[in-house]
């Protein structure tokens, strides 16, 4: 069952959010989802691949890691990259909708059972400030949250846009830690470089209209990271070896 409430600085006055990383915050895992309109931070860091969820329905994924529960980015409490993805950096907040004014519109839910949320006068980041107004860490997140729900708004018809022109394709990465141990990551899609390249003018000009040239664009480019990637594993294994 969750816990989740619409945030307000009057029931949730003294909260705080505990800064840091790792696994006690739910962050040991190998793929987090990502949307269109962050394509272009995600692919400066990250491997994007597509898959099909249980409803078949295209999303976005950036790889962390190649085991089940590792997450690459994440050590001493800090996350080496330039960019966290908004579907892990928003923390215990969400989009839920809410009634004002007779009208349901979105508005800034939060979990309050989420292990970033301080109890017992810990130490933590303010939400609101003394007199209420908003702490800098819900700035912060007021902005992620709308990244998220603008993302979400243009995802499908992105997708939708991609298959029209034939673009996705099935890709098989074998990933080549050393002589021995060899990572098989299937059941992954990407954009077609060959298709893409075939793109009629008009077809990438609809394309750029509707702002769905550059995500393309972006995904293919961070293909790239997964070298970086391996030597990420890599590193790792041989720090644990030297234990």
């Amino acid at each position: 069952m969750t816990n989740y409430a619409l945030l307000n600085n009057i029931d949730h006055a003294e909260l705080k959010i505990a800064p840091g990383h790792g696994a006690r915050f739910g962050e040991a895992v190998n793929q987090i989802a990502v949307l269109p309109n962050e394509f272009e931070a995600v692919q400066r860091d990250y491997p994007m691949l597509l898959m099909r969820d249980e409803d078949g329905a295209l999303q976005t994924v950036a790889l962390l890691g190649l085991d089940r529960g590792e997450n690459l980015f994440v050590t001493d409490e800090r996350w080496d990259a330039r960019y966290i993805p908004a579907l892990m950096a928003r923390g215990p907040f969400l989009i839920g909708l809410g009634e004002r004014d007779g009208v349901r519109e979105p508005m800034i839910h939060i979990d309050l059972d989420h292990p970033r949320i301080v109890s017992d006068g810990g130490m933590g980041h303010p939400v609101f400030l003394p007199h209420g107004g908003n702490g800098p860490v819900l700035d912060a997140t007021i902005e992620v949250l709308r990244t998220i729900h603008e993302g979400h708004v243009v995802a499908a018809d992105c997708y939708a846009a991609w298959e029209a022109l034939d673009l996705i394709e099935p890709i098989a990465l074998e990933l080549a830690l050393n002589d021995r141990e060899i990572y098989a990551l299937e059941d992954y899609l990407t954009i077609s470089q060959a298709r893409f390249a075939d793109l009629s003018g008009d077809e990438l000009g609809t394309l750029h209209a509707r702002g769905f040239l550059a995500p393309a664009l972006y995904l293919i480019a961070s293909l790239g990271n997964i070298s970086a990637l391996i030597d990420r594993k890599v590193a790792l294994l041989a720090a644990a070896e030297g234990e």
